[in-house]
């Protein structure tokens, strides 16, 4: 992935750690209800709790922790032509 881009495994490795990415199980994966966009639920087990973060796709192909921004209609104006 360019520009920066991380894919989810790298992203998975970087919040986890790289010693708890064999211990990691994807939890759950579907679209939001509201505008289909993917999420990944990705947890841990430890001994004391478990640990899970949702990781959501954004419009660029790119993997965050945050949901995208949903899109929103748009006025413009254009002059007129003369």
């Amino acid at each position: 992935m360019g520009s920066g881009k991380m894919c989810l495994r790298s992203l998975v490795a970087k919040w986890f750690g790289h010693s708890a990415v064999v211990a990691v199980r994807v939890m759950e994966f579907s679209r939001t209800p509201s505008d289909r966009r993917r999420y990944v639920r990705i947890g841990v087990m430890r001994p004391d709790e478990g640990l899970t973060i949702v990781f959501f796709r954004h419009d660029d192909g790119s993997w965050n922790v945050f949901p995208a921004k949903a899109s929103t209609p748009a006025m413009r104006a254009y002059p007129l032509a003369a």
